[in-house]
């Protein structure tokens, strides 16, 4: 086992075996055995080498045998020699002529992003942005990253195009095309607001309601 000169970079170096877990790299490179819990942004498993356990990576290339409860956020690579099992939830995947995988497949569902914090006039309307709320998903498009109102108060959220019309649904290409905004009712008092949720095309979902907070000046 040796750290290279790159900061946060493990290589697990044939003949090595490590049982136990592994957190904050940023690259794990296996050339020989690893058996726990690993954490890292970048997983390179080598011809030959050998990755079980619960594993959670940003991308994962893999060359050799990756088993076990996979989370790859963006790209899982298998390549010609790679073999991969278990329970793996990805983003993207691509696999070479040659390449193994005998898993149960799971997509990623979108997170939402955004600082949640929108300011708007009294009585008047503000454009959404991405700024103030997005979806974070790798492997769906933004025509079908859907948006799901609730809990609106002091206003109401609408297509530019009908700012008289409330909605209950957007998408996420809608937003960034600046099409949605927030229509605020007039009433008094300095806060607003409504909660979202974002679901991509499989019906998987961000989960609870996040709060998006709407400052009246």
């Amino acid at each position: 086992m040796s750290v290279n000169a790159r900061k946060g970079v493990l290589i697990i170096a044939d003949g090595t075996v490590l049982q136990g877990r592994v957190g904050n790299c940023s690259e794990l490179e296996v050339f020989g055995y690893v058996d726990g819990q690993v954490a890292t942004e970048r997983l390179i498993v080598h011809k030959g080498g050998r990755c079980f356990g619960n594993v959670k990576a940003g991308t994962a290339d893999v060359h050799g045998t990756l088993q076990g409860t996979i989370g790859v956020k963006e790209l899982i690579h298998i390549r010609e020699t790679g073999d991969v099992s278990g329970t793996v939830r990805y983003g993207r995947m691509s696999m070479e002529m040659g390449g193994s995988l005998s898993a149960e497949v799971r997509n990623v569902p979108p997170e939402l992003g955004g600082d949640f914090e929108i300011a708007v006039a009294r009585g008047g309307s503000v454009v959404i942005t991405v700024e103030d709320i997005r979806a974070i998903d790798p492997d769906d498009d933004a025509r079908q990253l859907v948006f799901t109102l609730s809990n609106t108060k002091g206003g109401f959220v609408a297509a530019s195009e009908s700012p008289a019309q409330p909605l209950q649904h957007f998408t996420q290409a809608e937003l960034e095309a600046g099409r949605i905004v927030f229509r605020h009712d007039g009433s008094p008092g300095r806060d607003a607001g409504f909660s979202v949720t974002v679901a991509d095309h499989t019906g998987a979902t961000s989960g609870a309601p996040q709060q998006v907070h709407v400052s009246v000046h």
